[in-house]
């Protein structure tokens, strides 16, 4: 027992580090050893970030991380404890501000978090506890725990299955939650466990925690009195996910594996990483020189304010006398908090409100995305879900985009289309009346054409209903046929057409369409499955006798292998194996004379666009199966290495197989598929086909969506084509790529910047086709060197193709194709659309992921950035709003750098007016208040309403989305024709004040004005000026753009009024007492504010009078809508905000 507790504290004894071993009911097994209850965590869920505790210095910490915060906090730290000229109050409350609202955004998040954790952790649930059944919370469950649940609850921890109230202990289950498959899946019970679960004497060993959610290994030891201990394999089919819902099963009791935060739907929602837009990489940028610009203006001040003292006299002149403190100051140490004061005087230079105005923007921007009408989908009753709002620009930026192909070009939707037997092509005759999308002949179905012989007819039909893993389940009654959405209702089909009885009707529920597809091909030609009872696998032949199969073992697919087994008994006793899958998997595994018959109609049906499946059997004699058999039980129960050692007895038995024929499903396109690929293509976009599929349904579907046209030339590098040489693959491969190079590349003439397809018959426009196989090749080459070489040849040559097909891709090849465009040489922004869980990698590796809500599951949009319906929805998300967000918070940005140019700069060159003395320009109320309240509200109202061009414009003409590629509008030529901006309206309202001033005497009364008046008739022509410069800016106005800007204007008014009307009795000097008031009785005042906000806007002003009328005008014309008819220029210039909004409210703007 010691040498157990040292072996378990040191690591010494390596299975239980892989391992737990669980004691199910808390009850020691009668063995040797002493039973020591093992430590697991309880069955809390904690998906919160903060506590009460520790959420002022936890997030406090996270936001002084950002450099701007920090920054401030410094400024605002050097004026607390330096001398300096304008209060601490000017930078610490923006930044309370700042910080104030992102704690309060992220707390109320956390706050929503806690109580969906709550939520969860409270939720009552049954426990059995020495014979009774107790009422407990979830969280209280401990691992070793025998949990009962009922139908429709969802199970509160992962439990492996012990009993269920079935006849056949098996339990249906949907895990839409976790996955997203809104499927039927079955689970087993664990085999020979005691029915009285009191009485059951049992451990369980299994792996520690992880999050992949179909890959479950352990064995459970059932003890029982003077017997061995029996061992079962457990399996992912024995494991009850938490987050997964009972269904079609009174109730089940199970023993909980794991709990809380080691449960596999925890673990499965942590480590998504954060992404990053371009536009925050140009704002740091910008960060940096206006950094620069401070830094050097603290310089210049101090350093000329030291040159002034020099002379004699300026240092202590008469009237202000150094103390003895000030003289005995050491110089250097003065000319350092000099600098500090100087930096602190023109700190509100860097833009810090700039950060809470685009994360406002960002966030409630993406509300019009939800609010979108476009993007409803009737069929599903959903629209469009934006889990991240912080990449709405990146919408705008795109210049790849990596598509799936089944369910994303395609529907996923399959039928059953032709079949071949034994080299005989079967197609179905569309000879009679319609039923439920069946066609039913005049004729007894056995009379089709019986070019292969009834016998192998009959054993590939068999095939078809035995090799599968599709449930059946019984109508509730007649009526009630549609009522279970999540399945495919089917009338049974009898002899020559007649239906079946109605108790007879049947649904089909399996985890992929493919498989029902193949079961109602089955039905057409006369075999009807019938379902599994006790491991005992029903089927309805054409002359109405019911044939009973024994199922032995089900060889499950993986996209490994690309194919899937059962292993049946007939009857008459004789062992059978079908096997269906890829031609690939196929071929290699049945005899060659066979493969010539069938491999021409697979080709051919591949290239017709269908997807094709082989169909394959072997007869096992009694020892090949009690060696399969005895494999399977072997490998089953391995915990070490279980997925390696079933895949070897899998290959094992599945070898020397006699093919009997093949399948042609269809997957037809997604609706508008080929006009998005094109718009995509005319925006400047490369598409890329990233699919599983094989090479020729792939091509023809490429075809089909316009990505590849007749004319265009492919370049092909498969397998097929390195073997075509007769010479070693990795030479082939050498030479195609050069030479392919050497076409594409070398060969092509330049083409013009964005322009990806030429629509003229002079240049060629080449395709590219790439297997995963040769990928392989291309991207883990024998020679490193090599290795980086092809890569970068390959990359040349896909970025001058139109288009790119990868065919036969596993999932992590598309993460790295993604990965390997994203780092290529000038950073292009990707973005993947996928709605499988196959196409998650390259979601989340692609700078903007995009899931479909599709018919394989969820997992795709639960990993995505945005989710939409219909890939027809892409066109709209990427060309309006993507170039409609990109160009509002580039505009922002520029913005905010502008105004705060403007700001400064009188500030500065006041310092040289003023004896370099730090003497501030403006009042402590107008530098605190001038980010906050007065500019504030007008950016941000522009910055989500803006359409410089109207959505249908953008939506017809792809072309416009290219102005704006590879961030146009936040390069340095826009951000330095900004800056002379600010620095020209900055020189403008000082030297314009200045000129005013020259007559100081501006008042009736002779009263001169001083130098708070100034700086108040600077602050109010900046203010104005700022202000009407955004609307000029703006082309598209609504009540909201009206409100803010004239709004904002009043309240400064209001303000400036209220502020030195009073005399505040916590303020120790009011500088601003009457100010403004007095300011405005002199016409001189009045006249030179108009004058300058006048001078300052008059280029803008000429230019909005001479700018070719295109943007704005645009909406005028009449657009062709499609029904062909011109709409009405109002129509057309529907603003977004009434557009996006419900049309049943009747929103007038």
């Amino acid at each position: 027992m010691l040498r157990r507790r040292l072996n378990r504290l040191l690591g010494g004894d390596e299975r239980r580090v892989d391992s737990r071993t669980i004691y199910v009911g808390h009850r020691p097994c009668p063995a040797t050893e002493a039973f020591i209850p093992p430590k697991f965590c309880d069955n809390r869920i904690v998906s919160s970030k903060y506590t009460v505790w520790n959420f002022l210095p936890k997030n406090l910490f996270e936001q002084f991380r950002r450099i701007a915060n920090f920054y401030f906090l410094i400024i605002f730290l050097v004026q607390v404890i330096v001398d300096t000229p304008t209060s601490p109050v000017t930078s610490g409350l923006p930044l309370f501000f700042v910080i104030t609202v992102t704690a309060i955004k992220q707390g109320y998040e956390d706050w929503l978090r806690h109580k969906a954790d709550n939520e969860v952790n409270k939720y009552l649930v049954t426990v059995l506890e020495n014979g009774q059944k107790i009422r407990t919370e979830s969280e209280k469950i401990k691992v070793g725990d025998v949990v009962e649940v009922k139908e429709d609850e969802t199970f509160p921890c992962d439990l492996i299955l012990l009993q269920s109230s079935r006849d056949d202990d098996t339990c249906f289950v949907t895990t839409a939650s976790l996955d997203g498959e809104s499927n039927h899946k079955t689970h087993y019970t664990v085999p020979d466990t005691e029915k009285d679960l009191e009485s059951l004497n049992a451990t369980i060993e299994c792996e520690q925690p992880q999050p992949d959610l179909y890959k479950f290994v352990g064995r459970m030891h059932i003890y029982k009195k003077d017997q061995e201990p029996a061992v079962r394999s457990l399996g992912p089919e024995n494991l009850l996910l938490k987050g997964a819902t009972l269904k079609n099963t009174q109730k089940i009791c199970g023993v909980a594996v794991y709990t809380g935060m080691e449960t596999k739907m925890a673990l499965n929602y942590q480590g998504k990483s954060q992404k990053r837009s371009a536009v925050e990489k140009s704002i740091n940028a910008f960060l940096l020189v206006y950094l620069c610009i401070l830094v050097s203006k603290a310089l210049v001040c101090t350093t000329l304010k030291y040159v002034w003292q020099s002379e004699p006299g300026q240092d202590e002149p008469w009237y202000n006398q150094k103390t003895q403190r000030e003289k005995d100051t050491n110089l250097y140490l003065k000319m350092f908090t000099d600098f500090l004061s100087f930096m602190v005087l023109f700190n509100f230079i860097i833009p810090v409100s700039m950060y809470v105005t685009v994360e406002m923007q960002k966030f409630l921007g993406s509300f019009f995305i939800t609010w979108d009408k476009d993007f409803f989908d009737p069929e599903i009753q959903e629209g469009a879900l934006v889990n991240t709002s912080d990449l709405n620009e990146e919408l705008g930026q795109v210049e790849y985009v990596f598509t799936d192909k089944t369910g994303t070009l395609t529907q996923n939707n399959m039928e059953f289309i032709e079949c071949c037997i034994d080299g005989f092509q079967y197609k179905y005759r569309d000879a009679g009346s319609e039923l439920d999308g069946f066609c039913v002949t005049d004729g007894p179905v056995s009379k089709l054409q019986q070019k292969a012989g009834r016998e192998k007819e009959e054993l590939f039909l068999r095939a078809l209903c035995l090799c599968h893993t599709v449930q059946v389940k019984e109508s509730p009654g007649p009526g009630q046929g549609q009522a279970d959405g999540l399945m495919d209702q089917v009338d049974g089909l009898g002899l020559g057409g007649e239906v079946l009885r109605p108790e007879e009707q049947r649904g089909f529920i399996a985890s992929s369409p493919d498989e029902v597809a193949l079961v109602k091909g089955a039905m057409r030609y006369g075999f009807t499955f019938l379902g599994l009872e006790s491991k005992n696998m029903k089927i309805l032949n054409r002359n109405n006798d019911v044939e009973m199969y024994e199922l032995l073992h089900v060889l499950n697919f993986d996209p490994v292998r690309r194919r899937m087994s059962v292993i049946v008994r007939s009857k008459s006793g004789d062992t059978l194996l079908f096997c269906k899958g890829a031609d690939s998997s196929i071929f290699p595994r049945v005899r060659p004379e066979e493969v010539d018959r069938i491999r021409m109609h697979v080709e051919r049906n591949a290239t017709e666009g269908y997807r094709t499946l082989c169909v394959a059997y072997k007869q096992l004699s009694a020892e090949e199966y009690a060696q399969a058999d005895a494999g399977l039980r072997e490998a089953r129960l391995a915990l070490q290495d279980r997925e390696e050692k079933l895949m070897a007895v899998y290959n094992q038995v599945e070898t020397g197989m006699s093919l009997i024929g093949a399948t042609a499903v269809e997957d037809r396109l997604q609706e508008e598929a080929a006009e998005t690929m094109e718009a995509l293509q005319g925006a400047g976009m490369k598409v890329w086909v990233l699919t599983g599929d094989k090479m020729e349904t792939a091509k023809s579907t490429c075809y089909a969506c316009r990505l590849f046209q007749r004319n265009t030339e492919l370049l092909e590098l498969t397998v097929r084509t390195l073997e075509d040489g007769g010479r070693k693959r990795e030479e082939r491969l050498h030479e195609l790529l050069l030479d392919y190079h050497k076409k594409a590349v070398q060969d092509a003439p330049p083409v013009k910047a964005g322009v990806t397809r030429s629509w003229s018959t002079a240049n060629q426009d080449y395709g590219f086709i790439i297997d995963g196989a040769t990928l392989s090749m291309v991207l883990n080459s024998s020679h490193d060197s090599n290795s980086s070489r092809y890569k970068s040849l390959f990359l040349q040559i896909c970025q001058n193709c139109t288009a790119v097909l990868c065919c036969r891709m596993a999932p992590l090849q598309k993460a790295q194709i993604v990965k390997m465009v994203k780092n290529s040489k000038g950073g292009p922004i990707t973005l993947s659309i996928g709605d499988g869980a196959n196409d998650v990698s390259m979601i989340l590796e692609a700078h903007v992921g995009i899931g479909i809500k599709g018919k394989e599951g969820r997992q795709a949009v639960r990993n995505s950035d945005y989710a939409i319906p219909k890939l027809k929805h892409l066109k709209k998300l990427l060309l309006a709003h993507g170039h409609l967000y990109y160009v509002r918070i580039a505009h922002l940005v520029q913005y905010f750098f502008y105004k705060n140019l403007c700001f400064i700069l009188p500030q500065f060159l006041y310092q040289f007016f003023c004896g370099y003395s730090q003497q501030p320009l403006y009042d402590a109320a107008y530098l605190t208040m001038y980010n906050i309240c007065f500019t504030s509200m007008p950016i941000l109202a522009y910055s989500l309403l803006e359409q410089h061009i109207c959505i249908e414009v953008l939506l017809d003409n792809a072309t416009l989305y290219r102005e704006i590629a590879k961030n146009a509008m936040l390069r340095w030529r826009p951000f330095f024709y900004w800056t002379v901006l600010g620095v020209f309206h900055g020189l403008l309202f000082f030297f314009g004040v200045r000129y005013l001033f020259s007559n100081p005497a501006l008042q009736d009364n002779g009263q001169v004005f001083g130098n708070w008046s100034y700086g108040t008739i600077v602050f109010t022509v900046l203010v104005f000026t700022v202000t009407l410069k955004l609307a000029l800016d703006t082309r598209h106005w609504t009540w909201i753009n009206h409100f803010v800007i004239w709004g904002s204007l009043a309240f400064y008014v209001f303000f400036s009024f209220f502020w030195g009307g009073i005399i505040w009795p916590f303020l120790r000097q009011q500088r601003l007492y009457f100010v403004f008031a007095n300011m405005l009785s002199s016409v001189s005042a009045w006249l030179v504010i108009i004058l300058l906000i006048l001078l300052s806007l008059l280029p803008d002003i000429l230019l909005v009078v001479f700018r070719k009328p295109r943007g704005p005008n645009a909406r005028q014309k009449p657009v062709e809508s499609s029904m062909g008819g011109p709409q009405s220029p109002r129509s057309s210039a529907r603003p977004l905000l009434m557009r996006t909004f419900s049309d049943e409210s009747n929103t007038v703007i």
